[in-house]
């Protein structure tokens, strides 16, 4: 009887391709359709509508064609990077905007890295922050207003969660403040590992106290690094002031290897560590640039 069917060409067709669509439907239509295939992470929440409205401004400024925000894992890219990118932390995705091209950074554990000043002062001039950019600037996002009902609309659409108080909030938010809003919850649902903290050694002295070659190093390390945050004399800005002697806020000054272990393990308060891009030598020399800053005043 097989024989029969290998002899009929149109018969065979149709009964082949009758098994093909069944197996694919067995093995990949129907495991689609299941719940376990839609797995989302505990910690992960719908968009808000400013959120989603950031979303859309990220996608209709192309910033997926510069930037991905999936990390894959490789020991490579979490070391640079963070954590890797879990399936169930795009579940609100839609689309995903994992990107294929890294121009830019990779920014899939962007959320909460930075405080919003920071943001603010990049999206309006990134070569501020990173001098070598050649990031386009978006300050004039500040100059266009959301439209409540328009965003009304996106979550509607995206089936999210939403109330008239939430909405009414929007009439005084911009396109700016919505990309940063974005930018702060992007990846924040994987629970980040804490990175092995580097001894402390806030009691050592500064082998490279008031040495000027430190000290010239240590102004072009701070230019490159440190200057958008605190200011090109040290004066502050988004960070706090390096000039005044008083540490993190303190009415006292810290030690040399206080500033040391700031540089080296960054802060809780959005400054990034420098552990594994500057060697010690590098560390010392900002910190005896810093002090050169202070003995100015």
């Amino acid at each position: 009887m097989a024989g029969d069917l290998y002899k009929k060409p149109i018969l065979f067709a149709i009964v082949a391709a009758g098994v093909i669509l069944v197996g694919t439907a067995v093995t990949m239509f129907i495991p689609m359709l299941t719940e376990e295939m839609h797995p989302k992470l505990a910690n992960l929440k719908p968009y808000t509508a400013l959120q989603l409205a950031g979303k859309d401004i990220y996608q209709r400024e192309g910033c997926n064609n510069c930037h991905t925000q999936t990390v894959r894992p490789l020991k490579t890219e979490v070391m640079r990077y963070g954590e890797y990118s879990k399936a169930g932390e795009f579940a609100y995705d839609r689309p995903f905007l994992w990107g294929s091209k890294r121009t830019g950074p990779d920014l899939a554990r962007i959320g909460g890295k930075y405080p919003d000043k920071w943001h603010e002062v990049h999206f309006d001039n990134p070569q501020a922050i990173f001098a070598q950019s050649n990031m386009p600037a978006y300050g004039w996002l500040r100059d266009s207003k959301l439209d409540p009902n328009e965003s009304a609309s996106r979550m509607k659409a995206n089936d999210f969660p939403y109330t008239a108080d939430e909405l009414a909030r929007l009439k005084d938010k911009t396109e700016l403040d919505a990309l940063i809003a974005y930018m702060q919850v992007i990846g924040i649902a994987v629970k980040k590992t804490p990175e092995p903290a580097s001894s402390g050694i806030t009691d050592i002295p500064n082998p490279l106290a008031a040495k000027p070659e430190a000290i010239k190093q240590g102004l072009l390390l701070y230019k490159e690094i440190c200057a958008a945050c605190h200011g090109d004399n040290g004066e502050g800005g988004i960070g706090p002031s390096l000039s005044d002697r008083k540490f993190l806020g303190r009415t006292a000054d810290g030690s040399d290897g206080e500033y040391f272990t700031v540089i080296q393990n960054g802060t809780q308060a959005g400054m990034p560590p420098y552990a594994s891009n500057l060697d010690k030598n590098k560390m010392w020399s900002l910190v005896s640039y810093i002090r050169s800053i202070q003995g100015n005043k």
